[in-house]
């Protein structure tokens, strides 16, 4: 399929436009390096208690209808411990997140993050991955050969496990550490895919449009940190 119908394919299945008007441009607002630091910024101020979104008013809503522009797509589990928005203090329109269990992806999450990056000009994708995942624990304790559709999450974690046991860093008998190096790994991959799987990103990566990074969410004090 070539550059035109792909893209008309994205818009048509993503975009319900009001009246007709479409606000994306697909020129980013900002730049990777200042998204980045819009993120790092609003997570310090969700540690210390100084929230500047505490709910965004109906000007803001209305305001939005016509179009979106979110700066950052976060690609994260869906813990319900860590809400993107609440992480980095951010509002409606900000942030265009997409939650699987494992911070996992697959076609249709690739698909979601090229929507994003190409159509909206979104300059900034964060893997964000977080301590005691669930979902690493148990592709851990099954050893990567879970059945049905919880499986599925599993067998994608697989390979994290497997280049976890080959580093031969940490011992399986120590279970949390080696679960958190299994997420780290998971994250580190995940990344990695966006890159190999997508033809789209990496063009995008390569221009200089882009910038994936890995982060990790820690549950106890509620610290994002980058990866990178």
């Amino acid at each position: 399929m070539n550059f035109t119908k792909r893209l008309s394919v994205i818009v048509a299945f993503f975009i319900l436009s009001v009246g007709g008007a479409i606000a994306s441009t697909g020129a980013p607002s900002i730049s990777y390096q200042e998204a980045l630091a819009k993120l790092k910024a609003g997570n310090v101020r969700f540690i210390s208690g100084a929230h500047l979104h505490t709910g965004d008013s109906m000007e803001v809503v209305k305001m939005l209808a016509t179009g979106q522009k979110p700066y950052a797509i976060i690609l994260t589990c869906s813990d319900s411990r860590l809400p993107p928005e609440l992480l980095f203090d951010t509002g409606i329109g900000e942030l265009f997140v997409i939650r699987v269990a494992g911070n996992v992806t697959d076609p249709i999450i690739l698909g979601s993050i090229e929507y994003a990056a190409e159509h909206l000009g979104t300059p900034l994708v964060v893997i964000l991955g977080h301590e005691k995942c669930g979902a690493v624990k148990a592709t851990v304790d099954l050893q990567g050969k879970g059945e049905g559709n919880i499986g599925a999450i599993v067998q994608a974690i697989q390979p994290a496990l497997i280049k976890t046991k080959d580093a031969g860093k940490i011992s399986e008998k120590d279970n949390a550490q080696f679960v958190e190096a299994v997420v780290d790994t998971n994250i580190a991959l995940v990344k990695a895919t966006l890159i190999n799987k997508s033809g789209v990103l990496k063009h995008l990566v390569d221009s200089d449009k882009l910038l994936i990074v890995a982060a990790k969410y820690h549950i106890d004090h509620g610290e994002v940190v980058m990866l990178d």
